[in-house]
């Protein structure tokens, strides 16, 4: 259980330098909501090495944390309800056992971006916000494969998981 909580500890603080990185890089694709999303490769670690409560848990707090470290209220908003949306599908996809770990990140980057066109959509009251769709759903499809690659690498080292803990 210590060895759980300090890996849990060590996710979350990964997932925090991970955004205010990620918030240092100027990447600017002409969308607006367009980003890396380096800080999920935290939460796509946590997810397959301990599940989805302990995933979800994490993925709560990064989105709180860098929200109020780096960001302000319309970024917890959009962020929260992209990594809502990416998490279920992600969960989902994993669940399915269809899809390899590349293919579930993937899921989970265009799910992000949909969650937060949606809330585009209701904050802003303007059916135009769809029209950035396609771009960002290739976006969510190139960020999830890197994400998904690099995370496929680094499992490798963390252990078994779950059995380990027993």
């Amino acid at each position: 259980m210590k060895k759980k909580t300090a890996y849990m500890g060590l996710f979350l603080a990964f997932a925090l330098i991970l955004s205010y990185v990620e918030s240092l890089i100027p990447f600017y694709f002409g969308v607006p909501g367009v980003k890396l999303g380096l800080a999920n490769l935290a939460v796509l670690l946590a997810l397959y090495r301990y599940g989805w409560k302990e995933a979800l848990m994490l993925n709560i707090m990064r989105v709180f944390l860098s929200g109020f470290l780096f960001g302000n209220l319309f970024v917890i908003m959009y962020s929260l309800a992209g990594a809502v949306c990416s998490f279920l599908v992600m969960c989902l996809f994993k669940r399915m056992k269809n899809f390899s770990l590349m293919g579930v990140s993937m899921a989970g980057g265009v799910f992000h971006n949909i969650g937060q066109i949606l809330v585009a959509y209701f904050v802003t009251k303007t059916a135009g916000v769809v029209f950035y769709l396609p771009i960002l759903l290739g976006a969510g499809m190139a960020t999830g494969l890197m994400i998904g690659l690099i995370a496929g690498n680094v499992m490798k080292y963390l252990g078994k998981g779950k059995a380990e803990e027993r």
